[in-house]
């Protein structure tokens, strides 16, 4: 199954849950606008390489459609969409004024130079920029673009349309860019499982966990974590998996990634060879899937030994692991709730460059926390009350609020 198909199941079970009546069912399923473009940009050695390049426009019933853009060579478009379908349930579940979007392009960034880099984004902006704006459609970093991406596009925007900074939000803070936006989605990630650990009645201080991707999102969950006691014991990413029963060192290796030239664990001294099996399978409280989707497939759910499983990631977990951890009695906190940190200081972004008034970091963390403990909360009880796992408890909070609004606003 695709990510489309996975992300459509989700929503199929709750929505069958709630008995929504077919029409809102059959406008929730549907994005709004669809585009799909050819970027072409001539390659340092004179060559000219064409790429092709996404943006999804899912659902803007509650808001802008807000979402990033991921450059990695296995985008297309049902993955985009159903990415921006998950955004839209996500801005719904923690109570933020937006839709759901996404984009992307289908390249391998790494074997791009800065320069070719730039030229891409730029071009890709020339080809979105007549439909993305600060209050129809608002992209942001996502896997493999960062804040020197947004600023990109925020300069190439500019160019169109003028100097408006609240068109994309992850910017740099010298770009007026948010404090605390970098970490948000990683921090988010921490506070559901430090919560989690606390609702099983487990202290966060020397809980074990295993994660898997050290990109932007795993490396600030496992900052936070290590911060608070917890012990990361099984690391995994595109290059390696290592293992330290003791505990890593967690911004030891944190710096041992930013030095290398592959951006990987790779080669941390003091650690066991380790595989992503194995981690998969490690015996820890938390695992934290904080890569790609998909990740989480029926054969390796059954190895899974963890207590709680808090999704980083966006698409984990199929639907068939999803049941099978479940039966197991296995906590499973899901994407559109567990990940949502990062949507959320986006949307403080976004308020800062409207009002042109910009918070310190304490500030924004914590505005996140109360948004990201409401949520919580708010799943929680319902999954509780209602006899329901937390992936479905959160889906019918989305769908209940989108659904909702779309029904209100009409079709007219």
């Amino acid at each position: 199954m695709s990510h489309l198909d996975d992300a459509l199941e989700y929503f199929t079970a709750a929505s069958t849950v709630m008995d929504v009546p077919q029409n809102i069912v059959k406008l929730l399923m549907t994005p709004r606008r669809q585009l799909k473009c050819e970027v072409a940009i001539e390659m340092d050695n004179g060559s000219v390489e064409v790429f092709t390049g996404y943006r999804v426009q899912h659902n803007d019933a509650r808001g802008p459609f807000k979402g990033g853009i991921r450059y990695h060579p296995e985008a297309d478009d049902a993955e985009v969409n159903a990415l921006a379908s998950l955004m839209t349930w996500k801005t719904a579940v923690v109570g933020i004024p937006f839709g759901g979007g996404k984009g992307g392009v289908t390249v391998n960034p790494f074997e791009l130079s800065p320069g070719e880099l730039q030229r891409l984004t730029r071009k890709f902006v020339d080809q979105i920029q007549v439909i993305i704006g600060p209050s129809t459609d608002i992209p942001a970093p996502d896997v493999n673009t960062n804040a020197q991406t947004m600023a990109w596009i925020a300069d190439q925007y500019a160019k169109y349309h003028g100097f408006q900074p609240g068109v994309v939000t992850g910017k740099p803070v010298s770009m007026q860019g948010s404090e605390g936006r970098t970490e948000a989605t990683g921090r988010g990630v921490a506070l559901c499982a430090k919560w989690a650990l606390e609702d099983l009645g487990i202290d966060v201080e020397g809980a074990t966990f295993a994660l898997q991707g050290f990109g932007n999102v795993g490396s600030w969950a496992a900052m936070v974590l290590a911060e608070w006691g917890a012990k990361l014991v099984e690391v995994g990413d595109h290059a390696a998996y290592l293992r330290n029963p003791d505990g890593f060192d967690v911004p030891a290796l944190a710096k041992h990634v930013t030095e290398s030239d592959e951006r990987s664990v790779k080669g941390f001294p003091g650690a066991d060879p380790s595989s992503e099996e194995e981690l998969f399978a490690a015996d820890v409280d938390v695992l934290i899937p904080a890569a790609l989707g998909g990740v989480l497939t029926e054969e390796v759910a059954r190895t899974v030994r963890a207590k709680v499983v808090v999704e980083g990631a966006n698409g984990p977990t199929t639907p068939e692991a999803h049941r099978l951890m479940v039966e197991n009695g296995i906590l499973v906190l899901p994407d559109i709730l567990a990940n949502a940190g990062g949507v959320t200081v986006s949307y403080f972004e976004w308020v800062q460059n409207n009002q042109r008034f910009y918070w310190d970091r304490d500030e924004v963390n914590r505005r996140l926390e109360k948004i990201m403990r409401k949520a919580y909360e708010r799943v929680g009880g319902l999954a509780e009350s209602r006899k329901l796992d937390h992936r479905t408890a959160a889906f019918i909070l989305a769908i209940r609020e989108v659904g909702h609004a779309t029904a209100m606003r009409g079709l007219f």
